[in-house]
């Protein structure tokens, strides 16, 4: 069986799981935006919330990638890939 190869998809949605404090965890529902770099070595994922962060809807959320626990994928955008598109990899 050939393996699908999941990426995160601008326009998709999706519920982030993070490190909030010690003893809880953050959870981030929204709209992928796309990647902020933080440091020469560290890249977030942005998030722009939905209307389930009330007064915080529709500002843009950045999650260090180290900090992630576990993502929920909730609707995927489809995206058409042209002919010769490379797959992108990325790596923290």
């Amino acid at each position: 069986m050939k393996e699908k190869e999941i990426e995160l998809i601008p326009g998709s949605k999706y519920i982030i799981y993070s490190i909030g404090s010690e003893k809880e965890m953050l959870q981030t529902s929204g709209i992928f935006v796309g990647y902020a770099y933080l440091s020469k070595d560290e890249v977030g994922i942005c998030i722009k919330m939905d209307s389930s962060h009330g007064s915080k809807k529709n500002k843009i959320r950045i999650i260090p990638a180290h900090m992630i626990l576990a993502i929920d994928i909730v609707e995927e955008k489809k995206v058409r890939k042209k002919e010769g598109d490379e797959v992108k990899h990325y790596f923290g």
